[in-house]
This record gives structure tokens, C-alpha cells and sequence, in this order.
């Protein structure tokens, strides 16, 4: 404590959610099971045999839509968890981007299906729920937007609790199964998207 203030040791904090950093996240995404979301917290990346985490940047390719949706009304996104990248269609179909991503951790962290942006936000904040503070209660209530925040600089918030897209400081869970559940991009690449999704933009996990 210092001037009644909780003062974060970031290097200690992000070492302790080395996983669920990223959406990213990617970001620390908050999933409805506080129980696995702190287990997958105290998770630290595993190497490969020669002592490297395994990245996956390379193996995606570029898709086309209509096999994902029905119209591309607002806009669509696709997140490919398995190849861990995010493509974008624009109404018009002027527009196509596809962006290296993170995504979640484990299996029973991943949410597949469809859902849609509900807000937008440049600098984001994080709040862990009330039932991860009692759990841990060193944890800090709130940080805010900045270089600490495990949002990144922009953040689309979706329609399914605790669930988002946005970016991440730490450049090196791109390509990484390393978020909570949410997916996160790099800083640059989310401000493009920001900039290109609305309120309303399809998004679909596969």
C-alpha cells in the first residue's frame, strides 16, 4: 500500500496470469467459471521439448465467408481457434483482413458458436469478479486503461458475459493458446478492427 493506494508489481501480476493474459485474451477474459479461470491463472506456458513455447503465425489462411454466414449485414468476424486468427468482412465486401490472434488456453476455456459486438471501447479497463477477489484477495480491485491493463488499448465487448476481443501489451501471446477465453490481437491490428466493426458486427468462434 502507498498513499491508500494498491501499488501492482507488474512483473509479479503478469507472471502470476501468464495464461490469461492476452481476448488477446489475449487478455485476461473473465468466463462464468471463476474456478477454471483461476486455475488457468496460475498456469504458466509450457516449452516444447528445445524450451520453446509453441506459436502457430504461420499455418492460417485466408477463407471466404458465406461457408460462416448468412449475410454480411454490419460486418462479420470469424475467429479460427484452431489456427488462432481473425478474419474480417465488410458489408460491401470491400474490405477483408485477416489478423494473428490469441486464443484461449485449454479446451474447456474456449466458447464456440455466435454472438455479436455490444460495445466498443478505447481504453479499457479490468475488474476481476467478486468471487476471484475473495478468493485472491491480493489481487487488485481495478486497473485501468494503460500499460498495465491486460485489455490493450481497444476493446470490443460481445454479447456473452466477460467475453472479448481486444488487445494485449505483451506482444508474445500472439499466436499463443494463452488467453482465459477471450481473444486478443495486437494493439495495432485491434485499433484497425475497432475501427471497422460497429455496434451490432457478427462475430462467430469456430
Amino acid at each position: 500500500m502507498s498513499n491508500g493506494k494498491f501499488i501492482l508489481n507488474r512483473r509479479v501480476f503478469a507472471g502470476s496470469m501468464a495464461s490469461a493474459l492476452t481476448m488477446g485474451t489475449a487478455g485476461l477474459a473473465q468466463t462464468t467459471d471463476d474456478s477454471a479461470l483461476e486455475q488457468d491463472l496460475r498456469l504458466e506456458r509450457k516449452p516444447d521439448a528445445v524450451g520453446r513455447v509453441k506459436r502457430n503465425m504461420s499455418s492460417f489462411t485466408t477463407k471466404e465467408w458465406q461457408p460462416y454466414f448468412a449475410n454480411l449485414n454490419n460486418g462479420v468476424v470469424l475467429v479460427d481457434t484452431k489456427s488462432r486468427a481473425l478474419h474480417f468482412w465488410n458489408e460491401d465486401q470491400s474490405v477483408y483482413k485477416l489478423f494473428p490472434t490469441s486464443v484461449p488456453a485449454t479446451p474447456e476455456l474456449t466458447r464456440l458458436g455466435r454472438t455479436s459486438v455490444t460495445r466498443k471501447r478505447v481504453g479499457p479497463d479490468w475488474r476481476p469478479t467478486p468471487a476471484m477477489r475473495k478468493r485472491n484477495p491480493e489481487w487488485p480491485e481495478y486497473i485501468g486503461p494503460g500499460p498495465d491493463n491486460p485489455l490493450g488499448t481497444h476493446a470490443l465487448y460481445l454479447s456473452w458475459t466477460y467475453y472479448r476481443i481486444h488487445g494485449t501489451h505483451d506482444t508474445r501471446k500472439i499466436g499463443r493458446r494463452s488467453s482465459s477465453g477471450c481473444i486478443g490481437l495486437y494493439n495495432h491490428h485491434i485499433e484497425e478492427l475497432f475501427g471497422l466493426c460497429k455496434v451490432g458486427t457478427q462475430v462467430l468462434l469456430i
